[in-house]
């Protein structure tokens, strides 16, 4: 056993080392404090989960020609009519080109990156620690056509506006989740959330159109119809000619275009717009020079409308671009809020009765891809049976669940070798059957009330035509009469805002990175709400949970994930009868157009073109 002898201790030495432990421990509490009260730095770019390709000071977009001349006059289609200079209303027809001409946001993204933004309105921008806020200073440069500051109450103006009662009630479920906006200074605005969305500082950065407090001149909001938008724009409006033609003309005073999100685009000095009523209207015109470029959305009028001396001339320009953009889904969206359709079973068996191989082949010249998912053409679009990861997801809600979630993914019904349509069509049969309707003496599907089946598909175009008759073709031989009805542009938007209709053809866009827009797409929420963007009434319990569980993701993989499982319940629930895309954008133009060599990877043919193409000199 070893002693070891204590040394007497000296209280003066131990007071004061332990004055010393104190400053030190104090000392590294207000650096801690420092540290943690310090700001997150200002950005002038977020990205979501990634870092922003441009650095700060970047001289321009790579998809623009920054040397692009400015001057002369475009020329461009406007479908129907149009009543009004207020897009942001339910009722009425907005003028074509107004949102993209005239309004503009805090920040913009860009079109070769998934989901990043850059600074617009705003000089600089800081996401909060928390990511429960964001925070945007102006540029001190910016300006309202009237020559007014864009300040602070403004843009809060804009979104209190916006998200009231007298704007599209789109915005208020888009925007849901903003719980305040707060005027920090005069050119400093905040935006507090109501909780986590992995998105929504992007959403409301790039997408909250900014004008003035005094458009209007103090009217209600809905009732500021035909007043001239006072926004921040490149452009204003010289004339409008209602309901046939509008043109715009380049603001002179426009306080943007040296940015680096601005060079190189809206090179054009005037932009005109004239309606046609029809498709063939349109083409024929467009030939005969009413206008200067056309994206085709006939697979008809592509391969054998644009044809012709000006063609073989070079006069006019036919080309296919390339993109990468996910297809998203197009199809007969199925209304669930009417009885016939309440039913899967009826809305599959109405699926297997539409031939795509015979109308591919015989009426769209081979054009066209099937697209089977609400993500097609992208890593969201879920395939075969769900992974370890998908069903973490769909476990928990498998008693409210169609057992088939959790099989192999459903697929269009095709009529490729071995597979046939007398096939698909016994198929429907037995689902009709299930479902309580039976054919009758007189060959109709009637249920057990003796009611027949019927019912109408509701558009705005005779193009739809092409499509629908070889679907109605089919539907008739299961005894199912339905009927296209072709109304004008006008009634054809009320009735689709107040969803009076039985069928409608409606096409889902997909972004690379799905966000906000699922909400009003797929919630229960928006099923109710006029003017939303849920045309099949979807009211599924899972749906919302899956749509918030996206909205919440930290990472890409996550997403991916999440937006796997959305993309088997939506699809199992058969809400869309699929049609088909196109992987390229198909345009002719006049050969005094250019444009610049470099694509955007995500890119809608139009705003691209409208943005960055120019009058050769």
């Amino acid at each position: 056993m070893t002693i070891v002898a204590c040394q007497p201790i000296d209280l003066p030495r131990a007071r004061r080392l332990r004055h010393r432990v104190a400053a030190v421990l104090l000392a590294l509490l207000v650096l801690l404090c420092a540290v943690l009260a310090r700001p997150v730095q200002a950005a002038h770019a977020i990205a979501w989960g990634d870092t922003p390709k441009y650095p700060a000071g970047f001289a321009h977009f790579d998809y623009v020609d920054p040397a692009a001349p400015k001057g002369g006059t475009i020329s461009l289609d406007g479908f129907g009519t149009y009543d009004k200079l207020n897009p942001f209303t339910l009722r009425g027809l907005g003028a074509a080109g107004v949102g993209t001409l005239m309004f503009e946001t805090l920040a913009t993204t860009s079109d070769d990156e998934p989901l990043t933004m850059y600074g617009l309105l705003a000089e600089d921008m800081v996401f909060a620690d928390d990511k429960l806020s964001i925070t945007f200073r102006l540029n001190a440069a910016a300006r309202f056509s009237n020559g007014d500051p864009v300040l602070a109450d403004d843009v809060k103006y804009s979104f209190e506006t916006l998200t009231g009662k007298q704007a599209h009630p789109r915005f208020r479920q888009y925007f849901g989740d903003i719980r305040q906006v707060v005027a920090v200074d005069a050119r400093t605005v905040r935006f507090d959330f109501k909780q986590l969305n992995h998105e929504l500082h992007i959403i409301i950065g790039s997408q909250l159109p900014v004008f003035s407090r005094k458009w209007g001149g103090g009217k209600p909001f809905d009732q500021v119809v035909q007043d001239e938008p006072i926004a921040t724009g490149p452009y204003r409006i010289e004339s409008a000619a209602w309901g046939k033609s509008i043109v715009y003309k380049r603001d002179p005073g426009y306080w943007g275009k040296d940015l680096p999100v601005r060079r190189g685009m809206f090179n054009f000095d005037r932009v005109v717009y004239k309606y046609f009523r029809d498709e063939t209207a349109r083409l024929e015109g467009f030939k005969a020079g009413e206008f200067d470029w056309i994206f085709e959305n006939s697979a008809k009028n592509w391969a054998r409308g644009h044809t012709g001396a000006k063609y073989l001339s070079g006069e006019i320009t036919k080309r296919e671009f390339r993109h990468s953009n996910p297809a998203g889904l197009q199809g007969f969206a199925l209304n669930t809020r009417r009885k016939p359709f309440a039913d899967v079973r009826v809305r599959q068996a109405l699926t297997l009765a539409m031939d795509f191989e015979w109308m591919n082949r015989q009426i769209f010249y081979g054009q066209y891809v099937r697209s089977p998912s609400y993500f097609t053409n992208s890593d969201m679009q879920a395939t075969g049976v769900p992974d370890a990861a998908e069903l973490a997801l769909l476990e928990p809600f498998r008693e409210e669940l169609d057992p088939a979630v959790f099989g192999e993914v459903p697929m269009p019904p095709t009529t490729a070798a071995p597979h046939s349509l007398r096939e698909n069509l016994r198929a429907a049969l037995k689902l009709l059957e299930a479902a309580g309707w039976r054919v009758a003496d007189d060959g109709r599907l009637r249920n057990r009330a003796g009611e027949g089946f019927e019912f109408e598909m509701l558009s705005y175009s005779t193009a739809l035509e092409r499509v629908a008759v070889p679907w109605v073709r089919n539907l008739d031989k299961l005894g199912i009469s339905a009927r296209l009805r072709v109304t004008d542009p006008a009634l054809y938007q009320k009735r689709t805002d107040e969803f009076d209709y039985d069928v409608v053809v409606h096409s889902y866009s997909a972004s690379p990175t799905p966000g906000n827009e699922l909400i009003e797409r797929f919630t229960a929420e928006s099923a109710s709400v006029n003017g939303s963007d849920n045309v099949a009434g979807i009211r599924d319990p899972v749906v919302d949970a899956l749509v918030k569980r996206l909205l919440e993701s930290q990472s890409r993989a996550e997403l991916v994930t999440v937006a796997r499982a959305l993309d088997r319940v939506l699809r199992t629930g058969f809400y869309l009868v699929p049609h088909y895309h196109a992987p390229t954008h198909r345009v002719a133009y006049r050969r005094h157009l250019a444009h610049p060599q470099t694509l955007p990877l995500y890119y809608g043919a139009a705003d691209w073109m409208l943005k960055t193409w120019w009058v050769k000199p």
